[in-house]
């Protein structure tokens, strides 16, 4: 943020200037693909009765043979957009046509500031003029190539920024883009358009996609000239400054995406804090994981909270139906919504549910990966949800399990504990299910948390949640009641993390006594081994990833603390430190890992376990009993019908 002071103005009558020549770019012009292969071919007639249209002669000059033989084609970017409504522009139309003119006209007023600066101008004038010197036509093609490719960004970069309040949770694929041309700017404009026309062709088939596949190509072909750019000379002058469009309020700084919120606002019927009644613990634990999320650096696209080892990437919330669930999913999205619009961070909500599954093979695992993808954006602070996850995601082996949902568990489980894993910490995933014990074992032990969602459970939570939901269009007295005292967070987790001294579960309560019972006190890491070997003869299903499961939950409880609640409303004083010193405030706030900790986590998770495992086996068995019981019934009538 202090950087923000070496800012230099685009001016805008300089981007205004550029819009004529950015329009002529997209009403038309004629481009030979040279790095890149067609994929929308388009049929043409024939000029006359048997003479076709492909070309009747092959070059036998040496050397010729190897330029492309691609004909030119008409490239009509406007006349694309506009094909795809029913003859009358309507609105997302316009705003992507207006943003891409409008990116067109950014880079190319960028390259002109550019040129002035990096003395290319005067050499493009002398070459213009006959009279550039030899010795300066190496410099000439690389400061050339280096404005071909800064303009490429800058377009790419300034039409993403543009388009990011018209997008929605659809995303396309559109792979990596090859034509990137470097002969100069307005070549390598046209090459990228060239391609982008492509892409629209065979992948917009209605307006929504169309903003998709436009932000899908910009994001590309960022990515691409990035990785040119690291070993692209003469390109100091612009990434060593900084450039702000104010009317967009655009920031160009070097090969550095600028971030705008995507998809708009977040509509969603946000809950305070205070209207979660009960569900102590994982209210608290919402509201902690808001406020770790916000410590992300886009900077060094990391979290300190990652690097100590206290952030939750995954957890599972479950519960009975009616409990607080989705009052808890939004709770955290309003948390977050609010931090990030003070703090001018991007946020990104997404929910995959049962409506992304599709009877298509490999279309529900595509639709998962894209979620992933979406949500993982380290541009972006995200959260994503999975409501239902027992019904989402296809337990292995079910016979009743969908493909789909069977593909969508395969996305999951690769997604929150694969090979190819990085937790950034900019984002979080919650699974939310009344059902847990019908989620497979394998996708459910990648929760890193448990959130148990009990909702209200003691006479003061009844009376809170019964005087909140009746509102204040009534006279009844309150009576002998201090209203939400119960609900005081740390005064309500404190006990209900001490509950856990001792296991819930009667499976787990038989383990904790016989343990306790041979080698007394569980007080030396030795003992805490002893009670998880214990835990894991009992269910062989509590493998080494619980373990880590309880170790992470244990690193967490030694960040048992809230970020201040002024760290958030005023950024300068933590959200924009630079990242070493936002490591440093959080170390210095963390407390030692006690015995007592370790205990109620180890308590915490095999409970949840436990409580999976009886629900899942109870389940068995019922269902078993039902067969039985339809079995017993056929035979019965089977031989009266006989008789």
């Amino acid at each position: 943020m202090s950087g923000a002071r070496d800012t230099m103005e685009l001016r805008e009558d300089s981007i205004r200037a550029q819009y004529d020549a950015a329009l002529a770019m997209l009403t038309g012009f004629d481009h030979a693909p040279r790095l890149a292969k067609p994929m929308a071919v388009e049929a043409k007639s024939e000029r006359s009765p048997g003479i076709g249209t492909r070309p009747m002669f092959r070059s036998t000059t040496p050397g010729m043979i190897t330029r492309s033989t691609a004909r030119p084609g008409g490239v009509r970017l406007l006349e694309r957009v506009e094909s795809l409504g029913d003859g009358l522009v309507s609105p997302t139309q316009a705003s992507a046509l207006h943003s891409l003119r409008r990116g067109l006209a950014i880079a190319l007023a960028m390259a002109e500031t550019f040129a002035a600066q990096a003395g290319l101008a005067e050499l493009k004038k002398a070459n213009l003029e006959g009279r550039l010197p030899d010795g300066k036509r190496g410099e000439f093609t690389e400061l050339l190539a280096a404005e071909a490719l800064l303009t490429l960004y800058t377009f790419a970069n300034a039409t993403a920024f543009l388009l990011a309040p018209q997008l929605g949770p659809t995303t396309v694929e559109v792979g990596a883009v090859d034509e990137v041309l470097t002969d100069n700017a307005p070549l390598a404009l046209q090459g990228a358009l060239w391609e982008l026309d492509q892409d629209i062709a065979v992948l917009a088939s209605d307006e929504t996609r169309l903003v998709a596949v436009i932000a899908a190509f910009c994001e590309a072909l960022m990515q691409r000239v990035a990785l040119r750019a690291e070993t692209a000379p003469r390109l100091e002058a612009f990434t060593s400054g900084s450039w702000r469009v104010e009317a967009d309020k655009l920031a160009i700084a070097g090969f550095k995406p600028a971030r705008a919120a995507k998809g708009g606002a977040l509509t969603m019927q946000f809950k305070k804090p205070s209207e979660v009644v009960g569900n102590h613990i994982a209210k608290y634990q919402s509201m902690r994981l808001a406020k770790m999320l916000m410590a992300y650096d886009f900077e060094r696209k990391l979290n300190p909270f990652a690097e100590l080892g206290g952030f939750i990437f995954t957890f599972m919330g479950d519960g009975k139906p009616g409990t607080g669930k989705t009052t808890l999913i939004q709770m955290m999205a309003g948390l977050l919504s609010d931090y990030c619009r003070i703090a001018g961070y991007p946020f990104r909500y997404q929910n995959f549910s049962i409506d992304q599954i599709d009877s298509y093979q490999g279309k529900s695992g595509q639709n998962a990966k894209a979620f992933i993808d979406s949500v993982l954006d380290p541009g972006v602070i995200g959260f994503g949800t999975i409501d239902d996850i027992d019904q989402v995601a296809g337990k292995r082996g079910d016979r009743q399990s969908s493909a789909g949902q069977q593909e969508v568990t395969a996305v999951f489980m690769g997604a929150f504990a694969g090979t190819n894993t990085v937790v950034r910490g900019n984002c979080t995933f919650g699974m939310f299910s009344n059902y847990p014990e019908n989620v497979d074992d394998a996708l459910r032990q990648r929760a890193g948390a448990r959130f148990l969602v009990d909702g209200p459970q003691s006479r003061e939570d009844y009376i809170d949640i019964l005087t909140l939901l009746l509102g204040k269009n009534h006279s009844i007295p309150l009576g002998q009641h201090d209203l939400f005292a119960a609900q005081e967070i740390k005064r309500a987790v404190t006990a209900s993390f001490e509950g856990y001294a001792k296991p819930h579960e009667t499976g787990l309560l038989h383990v904790w006594e016989n343990v306790q019972t041979d080698v007394g006190s569980l007080d030396t890491l030795a003992k805490l081994g002893t009670y998880l070997k214990a835990i894991q003869q009992a269910d062989e299903r509590f493998t080494g990833r619980a373990i880590k499961n309880i170790t992470d939950a244990v690193k967490v409880r030694a960040m048992d603390f809230e970020l201040p609640d002024d760290w958030m409303e005023n950024p300068d004083l933590f959200l924009f430190k630079p990242y070493d010193e936002k490591l440093t405030m959080i170390k210095a706030l963390m407390t030692p890992i006690t015995v007592d900790m370790v205990i109620q986590e180890i308590n915490r998770y095999a409970d949840s376990e436990f409580r999976y495992a009886d629900k899942s086996d109870e389940a068995a068995i019922e269902g078993m009993v039902r067969d039985f019981n339809r079995q017993e019934e056929a035979k019965r009538r089977y031989m009266a019908g006989k008789a």
